[in-house]
């Protein structure tokens, strides 16, 4: 309805200023172009593009002269740009995204309403002036803006893992709850979210002085930028795919059922988020769950389906002790073989991401990697809260099971 009406009433009226909605625009279009190769689960896929439209909704000059421009007009520059720059990435089949319009357009919108009509009104000239106090101000906007964005990106998370959404989208599973989400989302602000709105701000302000010229001095380190995190993003991700290839040797060999590792990489990940672990802290907790049994390799008769929370406890520790040296040799952070490392100690001894990884692997072994039964759910359960003593942490089998209620995972295939 926002970029309808927007859309409407620019072509009623005509562009204010085409020359300033034209270069943002190509900015913008730039920026979304680059996002060529960007791959899914990117937090910014198109940080310039971001910036640039955030920069048009904070726009109150350009080389001395006030702008004219409203936040209908930005509305509807921004949504031209994203489309313009989509076009390449539609025609080989990745996007664009909706929800990734929609919440750019939204938060866009919440800057240039806050800033607009202050600003042509002339009411933030008599409040503010134009000296420290307007950077300030500017800087109270930017923190609004972030948060709203956040709360956005949030909300879209959780509604796609409804079960009407995942099962819409061709997924199933639990829902993720929106606390979790949004206080990773605020997390995220002191990274790439302060990044793209201090670009934003600096551009408007060089803009207002320098006039259109700034884009293009602004643009070409930027888009280096991009395309060197786009390098990194894909460097990690063929590392993740090398861990998890690896993890499946357990598998292959026969010391594991299928699909074991990545059922528990899955769960851990799930009981991480609900305790509140940030996004580095997930990423050592999915690769220690990925590798948590890899020290089963070393032993000469393999476990009977690989169910190592039913071994004596001296035993349980030499395998972890003989994983946490394996994956020491592989290049993976230290704290992923201290978790490995961990697994059979008395759970007052171990780190969070270690706790999460013994419980939810007792839980796959116990309810033997289908879990498709109410019994065995709450069989497993019951000996879970009946290990808190020493074993389990109460903390978090509780969440494990408010995971599982909410409706689990959806079953790993074998293979």
């Amino acid at each position: 309805m926002l970029t309808g009406g927007a859309l409407a009433l620019t072509l009623w009226k005509g562009l204010e200023q085409p020359a300033n909605a034209l270069a943002f625009g190509a900015f913008i279009a730039v920026g979304e172009l680059a996002r060529w190769g960007a791959l899914p689960g990117e937090r910014e896929p198109a940080p310039l593009g971001a910036a640039g439209a955030l920069a048009y909704a904070l726009l109150g000059e350009c080389a001395g002269q006030p702008t004219t421009h409203g936040v209908l007009q930005v509305v509807c520059v921004v949504v031209a740009a994203a489309l313009a720059g989509a076009v390449p990435h539609v025609a080989r089949g990745s996007g664009p995204a909706l929800d990734h319009v929609a919440r750019r357009v939204l938060t866009v919108s919440f800057a240039a309403a806050c800033f607009q009509p202050l600003y042509n009104s002339g009411e933030l000239e008599r409040w503010v002036g134009h000296g420290a106090y307007y950077p300030l101000f500017l800087v109270v906007l930017l923190l609004l803006t972030a948060l709203c964005d956040a709360v956005l990106a949030a909300a879209m998370l959780h509604a796609r893992t409804l079960p009407h959404s995942a099962k819409r989208m061709g997924g199933a599973g639990a829902p993720i709850p929106y606390t979790p989400l949004l206080r990773e989302e605020l997390r995220a602000l002191l990274g790439i979210g302060s990044a793209v709105c201090a670009t934003g701000a600096v551009m408007a302000l060089s803009v207002a002085v320098a006039g259109l010229w700034a884009l293009p001095v602004f643009c070409v380190p930027l888009l280096l930028t991009q395309l060197s995190f786009r390098r990194y993003a894909a460097v990690r991700t063929t590392y993740r795919q090398t861990i998890a290839s690896l993890a499946r040797s357990t598998e292959i060999a026969g010391y594991t059922r299928p699909g074991h590792a990545r059922r528990v990489a899955a769960l851990s990940t799930a009981v991480g988020r609900e305790l509140g672990l940030s996004g580095s802290e997930l990423t050592v907790l999915e690769y220690a769950a990925l590798m948590h049994d890899i020290g089963q390799l070393s032993l000469v008769d393999p476990v009977p389906e690989g169910a190592t929370a039913l071994l004596p406890v001296a035993e349980q520790r030499r395998i972890a002790l003989l994983g946490g040296a394996v994956v020491r040799q592989t290049g993976v952070p230290p704290a992923v073989a201290v978790v490995v490392e961990l697994q059979a100690d008395p759970y007052r001894e171990q780190p969070l991401p270690a706790r999460i990884v013994r419980a939810v692997n007792a839980y796959d072994d116990l309810t033997g990697g289908s879990g498709r039964t109410a019994g065995g759910v709450l069989g497993a359960l019951e000996q879970l809260r009946l290990g808190t003593g020493r074993d389990y942490q109460p903390e978090v089998v509780e969440s494990l099971a408010r995971v599982l209620a909410r409706g689990g995972l959806a079953p790993v295939p074998p293979g």
